[in-house]
């Protein structure tokens, strides 16, 4: 299948690399075609692997993974384009977190999220949230993190979130470590776990730790 990745940060190059070494095309994208940290990612990637800007990353995915920090995300994915983003899965990662006067802050936060902020302004893309609650090195290796931890996906479209557990499957998610929310809208949840997550990384000094839920059967 062939993959956009929005964003070439560590998030965006650890996935686009987990999704070329399983077999997938992918282009990373940015806001110039010649981003020197994707030509350097594409190169080490191998074949399989190319670059754009974030028009042509979409134009060229069937699938859109949007790997650029929350705050900035409807920015890059209008400059993808809504006619190149269209009707295909969008996948968030992002998180609406930046350091403001020294804190770390969410916005939106509590009456919105970036999922939704998605869905409402590229209303033909179906949107879903996932993998926004982990390191990216865990996104993509799970067993990093041992016992029967858990990911959470949502989005308004069934079919939509169906696909992506799938996704998640190869990632090395048993489906039923992948614990489905349901519409959108929970994506405010999801996010406000950030600030929580930093606090244990900070105190734990690394990123491989995960949520884990038991429940009565």
């Amino acid at each position: 299948m062939r993959y956009a990745v929005l964003g070439t940060g560590q998030v965006g190059r650890t996935l686009g690399g987990r999704l070329v070494e399983l077999g997938h095309e992918v282009r990373l994208g940015s806001r110039t075609r010649d981003n020197t940290a994707a030509v350097q990612w594409a190169t080490a990637a191998g074949p399989g692997a190319g670059v754009g800007t974030f028009a042509q990353a979409a134009e060229f995915g069937e699938v859109v993974v949007n790997a650029v920090g929350g705050r900035v995300a409807l920015a890059a994915l209008e400059a993808a384009g809504p006619d190149n983003i269209g009707g295909k899965i969008l996948v968030d990662v992002s998180n609406p977190l930046a350091f403001e006067e020294g804190e770390l802050r969410l916005s939106p936060v509590g009456s919105d999220s970036v999922g939704e902020q998605i869905q409402r302004a590229f209303p033909r893309a179906r949107v879903v949230k996932t993998l926004n609650t982990v390191n990216c090195r865990v996104m993509v290796e799970p067993d990093r993190v041992p016992g029967e931890h858990n990911v959470f996906v949502c989005g308004d479209d069934p079919g939509a979130r169906e696909r992506v557990t799938a996704l998640l499957g190869e990632f090395g998610w048993p489906a039923g470590r992948v614990l489905d929310l349901g519409g959108i809208r929970a994506a405010r949840a999801v996010e406000m776990w950030l600030p929580l997550w930093a606090g244990l990384f900070q105190s734990f000094g690394h990123g491989d730790f995960n949520l884990e839920v038991r429940r009565s059967r």
